[in-house]
């Protein structure tokens, strides 16, 4: 059985890791025709090769390898000694760190600013800011490894220029323009060498950089598209009754937007706690921070109208990268920015060495953990979540010094703090 790969669409830059690699490795792959994302990708059949349904998915006689930089790896494994894995121990280590440094600090941003622009997941300006600040983070210290290197690892191309590559690929090609990627010309140089070796232009054509940033979908009018479709009508000949013209009046009710249905946390009660009146006095408490900061908490906070939490990460034995580890924490922050007027949190990364614990402490609006941040922050589910139990000086302590980012914390250094506010 020869290895077939699902791809879902043409051009999917993931499966393309996969087909560039065949193409150094001399491994033949065949692309399963006829898949219809949504319907072939929920059969039985499917979901026993990827139980998430997701693409791409390569089938091999032994089994099914899904994951795109896990497909990668086993097509390159099948040749012997494959100069894409290095030719030392230390290249292959450097080689992994690449592959995962452009998953995590290029591609998930990358994808976080097309998801938001594209309309799939919803616009706010300044998770957008952050998202492309990560990126330039990222794009900026590859930039830097580039100023005095031809590609990210030794002196020919590995399996990880070629998902580095592919992952830039996304924005090169559909999201920044040459305004946005000449900051970076050492990424540039470096990208637009990698396309245009025969085996990467055998998959991926002639590639061209977009000239403009791509507009933001979710930001159209709703009428805009039912609009364009009845200008795209052939005008019909027969001449139709004048009907009366509607008031003004009548028309503007009717193209009125539907009042925005209000937050049920909106709704609460009054609460004697201002939120911005504690995130003024953490942001501007220089000095003397529990007696200034932490005194002004405890005497601001209204536990009829507020509610403490702790968190502690599922996961902690996962976390033995510290930049993987702190990326994984900035974006949750990220993502929580729908409950910013709800809520202030603290998030401690621990630890002097790997693995590293992550442990936070939230503050939010009304008794209980909003609904609507479980159901929109997907990061929730992967912490222990534990309220606090403010008449146990113990508790109330322990929330004292994460909001003071004490250290040691709990006998450990902290790696660092972020806060959300």
């Amino acid at each position: 059985m020869a290895l077939k790969l699902y791809a879902g669409y043409p051009g999917n830059k993931n499966a393309n890791k996969a087909r560039i690699a065949a193409e150094y490795s001399g491994v033949k792959i065949s692309m399963v025709d006829n898949f219809e994302m949504g319907v072939t990708n929920k059969t039985p059949e499917f979901l026993k090769m990827n139980p998430i349904g997701k693409i791409p998915v390569l089938e091999t006689p032994e089994g099914a390898v899904f994951e795109s930089n896990a497909i990668a790896r086993y097509v390159a494994k099948l040749k012997a000694d494959n100069p894409l894995f290095g030719s030392t121990t230390i290249e292959y280590g450097q080689i992994e760190q690449w592959i995962d440094f452009s998953s995590l600090e290029i591609d998930a941003p990358l994808l976080s600013y097309f998801k938001a622009r594209m309309g799939w997941t919803p616009y706010f300006p300044a998770v957008e800011e952050a998202t492309l600040a990560d990126l330039k983070r990222g794009l900026g210290a590859l930039n830097t490894h580039l100023a005095s290197n031809t590609y990210v690892v030794g002196d020919s191309i590995t399996l990880a220029d070629i998902v580095v590559a592919c992952n830039l690929y996304l924005g090169f090609a559909r999201l920044l323009p040459k305004t946005f990627t000449s900051e970076f010309p050492h990424v540039e140089r470096y990208f637009w060498t990698l396309v245009n070796q025969p085996n990467f232009k055998k998959i991926l054509g002639d590639v061209k950089q977009t000239d403009s940033f791509p507009p933001i979908e979710s930001a159209k009018k709703p009428g805009q598209q039912k609009e364009k479709a009845k200008s795209k009508e052939a005008p019909k000949k027969e001449v139709k009754k004048e009907e009366p013209a509607k008031p003004a009046a009548a028309e503007a009710e009717e193209e009125a937007p539907k009042p925005k249905a209000k937050n049920p946390l909106d709704l609460l009660p009054p609460s004697k706690m201002i939120l911005d009146d504690w995130k003024r006095l953490y942001s501007n408490t220089k000095s003397n921070f529990r007696e200034v900061a932490i005194k002004g908490f405890w005497d601001m906070y209204d536990p009829e109208g507020y509610s403490l939490w702790f968190c502690d990460y599922k996961y902690n034995d996962e976390n033995t990268v510290s930049f993987v580890t702190l990326n994984k924490v900035g974006g949750f922050l990220q993502r929580m920015d729908l409950a910013r007027k709800y809520a202030f949190g603290k998030m401690l990364i621990i630890g002097g060495q790997p693995p590293f614990k992550v442990k936070g402490l939230w503050l939010f609006r009304g008794q209980e953990i909003p609904q609507f941040i479980i159901d929109e922050c997907y990061d929730m589910e992967l912490y222990e979540w534990k309220k606090v139990d403010i008449t146990d000086e113990a508790q109330k302590e322990r929330a004292s010094q994460m909001i003071e980012d004490f250290e040691p914390f709990e006998g450990e250094p902290l790696l660092d703090a972020k806060c959300f506010k």
